[in-house]
This record gives C-alpha cells, structure tokens and sequence, in this order.
C-alpha cells in the first residue's frame, strides 16, 4: 500500500489562479447563522447578496505546470502551505444549519477531506488524471483551511478499504471517491462505522445511502430526459437495441418507466450479448428484416399479377428497395458507445433502417465528439452535461499538465466533489459535511451542471439534449439553470 503526501491550496506549482466562474456554486434556499466566503460566482435563482460592482479584471491565463511524476509516495503529515495569491474578494455562500460536527474528537488545524483512487496497479493511469482534476479544484476553490490526503486503493477492494482506514486515522472529515463498484462498497463499510460521509464517482445504486452519496451520471436520467424531448417532438412509438448487462437492464427499466410517464409505446427491444463483436444478428432482428423483407416480396407477387400499367409503375418504384412496412417505431436507443456504436451505426442502412425517417437515441455513452463519423448516427439525440463546458475544462487541465495527459470524461466529478468540499470548508466554525447539507434539495452547480443528492444518496442532474453532427456535437435542448426549472 503506497502513502501519497497530503495536498494543500499553496502545495501546488506556483500558477497564477483562474477567475473561472464555471467553478463549484452552492445553490441554497433558506441563509442560515452561518456563512461561507468563496472566490465563486453568486447564487444561481434565489435572492443574490448585494455587491458593489467592480470593473472586470482582464483575462488571466494559466502558466502550464510543468510535467513531472506522479505525487511521490512519501509518508508525510498534513502540511499546509500559504497561498500563492490573496483569494480575491467574493460573494458570501451561505448553507443551512448544520448537524452534529463530523471532525473528530480533539482534531484541530485544517478540514482535511480525502480522495480513495486507483494511483496504482491496472487503473493507476485514470487514477493520476482523476487526482490531478482534483487538484485542479483544490488550486482554484481551495484556500488555507482545507487540505486533500490522496489515498491509493489499488483498484482493489481490499485497497479501498485499507484507504479508507488510513484516511479516517489521519482526520480525514469526508472521503472522495473510490471509482468502482467493488471498491465504494468495500469503503463504505468502514466510513459508516464512523459515520463519515463518502462522495463516490460509481453510478452502482447498490452503493448509495446511508452516508454514502453517488456523483455518477445515471444512465436512467440520461433515458428519461431523451426520451421526454423525443416526447416533445412527436415521437410516440420507441424501442431499444440493448446489451445483456446491468447497464442494458438499467436502461430498458428507465424505457419502460418513460413510456408509462410519457403515454408512449415502448413495445420492441432487442437484448444482446455483452460478448459479442458482429452485430448483425441483433440489427436484423431489430429491423424485423426477415418480416419486411417477405412483406415487399408478397408486394411485387401481387403487382406482376396485375399486369396492368399502374402495376408495373408500381413495381418500378420497388426497384432497389430490400423491404417494405413500417418497423413499428419512430425512435430507436442504441445503448452502447465507441467503436461498438459505430459498429452497430454501419449496419442500421444495411437492415434497411433509414435514420431519417427513424430518430436514433443515445445515453452518456454517445457523448464522444467522434461519434458523427458513422453517418448514420449523425442527427441522433442522446442527453449529457453540454459539450462546451467540458472543452472548457479539458483546455485548462491542459494548460495545468499538458497535452500529453489525457483527461477521462469522469474527470469532472473527481473536480466538482473536491470543489465541494473546499466550498462547504470555508465555515467560520466547522466543515458543514452534514447530510442536511449535502442533499439540499436547491443543489450545486459544477463543471457539469446543476447536481443534487437525494435522501437515496443519488446525484439528480440537470442534462442538456445534445444532437450528433457530422463534426462534433450540438446542444438542441439547454440544461435547467435551476431545479425550479427542472420541476416546473
């Protein structure tokens, strides 16, 4: 088990700090005793905190860090360096009254919250990028209060619970991560026993309550939010081109409970192995390709027989087509992602299934700039956090660690859960990591939109409906500002 010195807001290169507004918000809708300053942009809906207006500062522009190695593994106590930079004055947060203090008993000096990540083994290359995005929002949210032990689970449930251990035994307030499904669990059994709360970046249900909290993008709201614009747009017969996985079962349970929502049909769904690499068998089937293709036949018998001149006009027009009928729905959700998709995208023409007169739905899997290369996928609709946002955020990680580094999608939660926890920090008395707090149902806004945690522990988003062009994507339906929009 590696130990990996403790991060703090001065322990970073010496970069100048971003006046990025786009950085974590907490969203509150009662002011409360107590009050948090943040170098963050004002409430988003709700009354906003009279401010004198200052002139805009001129855009500041990050000095890349140089690229070196990975935090070394030194055992180290918490050290936490002067910032870099005076924090600039800001509007103050507030946050609901808080419950019972989380710090442990006798435990002074900075809030200390922890980040459990795979910074070794297979997954070591996800865990580096992840604790740099982390660092990242320690650099531009934190401040001298607030300190960030990373921690190596291996990518291994006996490593996370290990980590866990380890990270509560150095007084740490809130545990970040782990990734998976195994680890989260296996933490989660040490971080109940001292009602510590957990943020973790899995999307397992099994996971989530009882103080543990899931900032995965859940694909069943992917799924109900595309499928309610599908809705709007005057689709009313859907179906579904699954894989036989958890993920697959997810989402036709979400298909199902949009049809109900929504009053629309949701009668044709063909499930597929997880194994298997020729699609064919799956599209055909989904095509109803044997049944349309006996339906045109039975058409041309029954014109030659005519033999009359608007017959053979008829059978004229037939030419070049492999089948004739209705497929029976007017959206088709291929839930699957990468050279998979693309796959799948190929043959849907070949089966005779024409996406324009057909609309193809997605869920987070689609969200992939490359995916218009297939051209029959271009024009299909899938919903996620709005692509700029995430450009944005890829950009300044490149600036900070270079180009070299790549930046998984997921790189955002390890940002916007670290942001959290430096804004709910900066208390005057206490880090407010109370369960009141953390699922205020006003939420929070972060690199990819407006998040909540529910009584369940699941993060609710608000996601944009993003449409697939030839070159990249497009938003066709903007995500709520708010979850007043989102209800109302």
């Amino acid at each position: 088990m590696r130990r990996f010195q403790s991060l703090a807001w001065g322990s970073l290169p010496r970069l100048r700090a971003f006046c990025w507004v786009a950085a974590l918000v907490v969203l509150t809708s009662g002011c409360a005793d107590q009050s948090i300053s943040a170098a963050l942009p004002t409430f988003l809906g709700g009354p906003r905190p009279i401010t004198t207006p200052q002139p805009a500062p001129p855009p500041v522009v990050a000095t890349p860090a140089p690229v070196g190695p990975p935090v070394q593994a030194v055992p180290q106590e918490p050290v936490v360096a002067q910032p870099i930079e005076p924090v600039p004055e800001a509007p103050v947060l507030t946050t609901p009254n808080a419950g019972p203090t989380l710090r442990a008993p006798g435990l002074d000096g900075p809030v200390r919250a922890a980040i459990l990540l795979p910074l070794s083994g297979p997954n070591a290359a996800l865990g580096q990028a992840l604790l740099r995005a982390a660092q990242m929002a320690l650099f531009e949210v934190g401040d001298d209060n607030f300190v960030l032990l990373p921690r190596d689970t291996e990518g291994q449930p006996e490593g996370a619970v290990h980590a866990a251990e380890q990270a509560l035994a150095d007084g740490a307030e809130l545990i970040l991560g782990p990734v998976f499904s195994a680890e989260v669990q296996a933490a989660a059994q040490v971080t109940r026993s001292r009602n510590v709360p957990m943020i973790a970046f899995s999307t397992d249900r099994e996971a989530a309550g009882n103080g543990v909290f899931l900032m995965g993008f859940m694909p069943d709201q992917q799924v109900l939010r595309v499928m309610t614009y599908a809705a709007r747009q005057g689709m009313q017969r859907f179906a579904a081109l699954i894989p036989d996985t958890p993920y697959g079962q997810a989402v036709s349970a979400a298909m199902r409970r949009g049809s109900r929502d929504l009053g629309v049909g949701f009668d044709q769904q063909e499930s597929y192995a997880a194994t298997i690499t020729d699609f064919a068998d799956p599209v055909r089937r989904i095509a109803s390709y044997e049944r349309r293709k006996s339906q045109l036949a039975q058409q041309r018998r029954e014109l030659e027989a005519q033999k009359d001149e608007v017959a053979q006009q008829a059978l004229d027009r037939l030419k070049g087509q492999e089948t004739a009928g209705d497929l029976g729905y007017d959206a088709l959700l291929i839930a699957e992602g990468g050279d998979r998709l693309r796959n799948i995208g190929a043959l849907l023409p070949f089966y005779d299934i024409d996406p324009r007169s057909v609309r193809l739905l997605g869920t987070g899997l689609w969200d992939d700039p490359n995916v218009g290369r297939e051209q029959a996928l271009v024009g299909g609709w899938f919903a996620g956090p709005a692509p700029a946002d995430f450009d944005a955020f890829r950009n300044r990680y490149r600036q900070l660690f270079g180009a070299a580094d790549a930046l998984p999608r997921i790189g955002t939660l390890a940002y916007d859960a670290t942001a959290l926890a430096a804004v709910l920090a900066r208390s005057e008395v206490r880090a407010n990591y109370s369960e009141e707090t953390l699922t205020n149902p006003s939420g929070f806004a972060g690199v990819d939109g407006i998040f909540r945690f529910g009584a369940d522990g699941i993060a609710e988003r608000g996601l944009s409906v993003i449409e697939v062009q030839r070159n990249g994507l497009r938003v066709v339906s903007p995500s709520p500002g708010s979850f007043q929009e989102l209800t109302n």
